[in-house]
This record gives structure tokens, sequence and C-alpha cells, in this order.
């Protein structure tokens, strides 16, 4: 029965989130259990898109890359794939009338990743973001209003930002290996082999009011999807605040984490938040 194949290409969506992000696997099981697989499914496949441009070093990337888009788009047409990310994907697109474009967005953005090392301009630093992060978030977003096109376009613009936000962390946090491993600096403007504090500050700021825009948005989501973007929301906050108080020197030098035992204090902090309806 294809229900059942369907069911093992979402749990392997699930198992590719649970071992590739912690903290992002632990935000979706605070969502409701009626969205839950279709969060899964979109983390299953961007983060396998995300991979072959950044980890499969010693494989064509360009060829995976298109591969990867070309076995998509065939899923999209068949309504099945024996690539269960890609079958999984197909049928959380369809359901909630997820648009291309967000789609071939994001691919924009993962292809640049094979080609260019360096964001010169802020047009350059926007355009990789809204593809590599906003567009995801517009995804997850799809699904949180269930489709309803209305409250989509309501809290499209909160929803960008908060995936800016969770970008620009994740690209302060990775300087040393986007720089030292991967030869890219994202940052318009900042020369790495100068960062300093003064840089360090100006893009924590940056970061700091994409997510005063993006809580106005959080506030407003519906209850399905509330308590489980709060949770993300948290922790990110609390990831900058780390990288806030660490000196620029050591954030060249090391990646900054957020503990386990803070992240269960962080949850613990969230449900009662969010229980007090103060979100």
């Amino acid at each position: 029965m294809k229900s059942l194949f369907d069911t093992v290409s979402y749990s392997c969506s699930k198992l590719v989130t649970k071992n590739y992000s912690t903290s992002f696997s632990l935000a979706v099981r605070m969502l409701a259990p009626s969205i839950r697989e279709a969060i899964y499914s979109i983390y299953g496949f961007v983060r396998f898109a995300d991979e072959i441009v950044d980890s499969f070093q010693d494989y064509n990337k360009e060829y995976l890359i298109n591969d990867f888009e070309k076995e998509y788009y065939k899923a999209m047409e068949m309504g099945i794939s024996l690539n269960p990310i890609l079958n999984a994907f197909q049928h959380t697109v369809k359901q909630y009338n997820i648009t291309d474009d967000l789609i071939q967005a994001f691919l924009k953005s993962m292809k640049l990743d094979l080609v260019k090392s360096t964001y010169n301009t802020q047009t350059e630093y926007e355009d990789y973001i809204y593809g590599s992060a906003d567009a995801v978030g517009l995804m997850c977003l799809k699904v949180f209003v269930a489709g309803k096109d209305q409250k989509y376009e309501q809290l499209k613009g909160e929803a960008m930002r908060l995936g800016s936000a969770f970008q620009k962390v994740n690209f302060l946090r990775d300087l040393k290996e986007d720089n030292l491993i991967l030869n890219r600096n994202y940052f318009p403007g900042i020369n790495l082999n100068s960062f300093d504090e003064n840089a360090k500050n100006a893009i924590i700021n940056e970061i700091e009011e994409d997510f005063k825009i993006a809580y106005q948005g959080i506030v407003k989501l519906p209850i399905e999807a509330k308590f489980g973007v709060y949770t993300a929301f948290i922790y990110y906050k609390k990831l900058l605040q780390k990288l806030k108080n660490t000196p620029y020197y050591e954030i060249g030098n090391s990646r900054i984490r957020v503990s386990n035992y803070t992240k269960a204090g962080l949850l613990a902090q969230s449900f009662v938040t969010y229980k007090l309806k103060l979100v």
C-alpha cells in the first residue's frame, strides 16, 4: 500500500532531522502532532540539499544537486519517489500548497555555494539569505497556516525575518568553519582576517532587530505551531546571547554551542511562558 510507503518516507525525514539537528528536532516535537510530519519532510529536503553542497567533497556536487532537483520534479509529476525524502516532501508540497518559487529560491542559494565564496554587496547577501533561510521559513509557514493564503500573507514578513535571524546566527556561529574549511564569507563589507568587536556587534545588532520583528509574528501563529516556533526562537536567542558575550577572536577560533542542560532549561522556560499566555 502506498500509505505504508508514505509513512516510512516521513519516518526517514524524521530520522534525518533527529540525527542532523537535536535543537530543531526538539522544537518540532513541540509542534502539534498534526503538523510534525510535514515539518520533518521540509527539513529532510533542505538538509539533503545542504549536505550535497557542503559535505560531499569527494563527489561531483554539481551533478548531485542537479540530479536531486530533477528527481524532486519527477516526484511531483508522478506523485511518488523511491527516494523517501523526496517522496515525503512532494506530498507535503501538494498538501499545503507550497509554491514552486520558494523551492526554486532555496535551490538557487544552494547552487550558489558551489560557485560563489564571497558576498560583496547587501543585495547579494540578502538574496542568498532569502533563498537559504527565508524561503524555508515560508515553506514551514504554509504548513503552520494549513495552506491558507490570507493568513500566510499576514505573517509572511515576520516569518522571513525569523528565517533571516536564524541564518545570520548560524553564519556568525560557523564563522571559523565557513572561512577556513569552506572558504566562504557571507557578510558583505567584513574582512574576516580583520574581524573585530565592532564588526561582531554590527552583525549582532542586525540580528536583534530581526528577532524583534519576528516575535511579532510568533504571537500571531496558530496554536498548533506557536509553542514549537517559540521554542526555536528562545534557543536561537540564547545562542545569540552567548555569541554576544564571546570575544570576537574566540568566535573565529571555536564553534559556540548551547549545552543540552541549557536547552532543557530553555524548554522549561518556554513552556511556562507559553502556558501563562505570555506569548
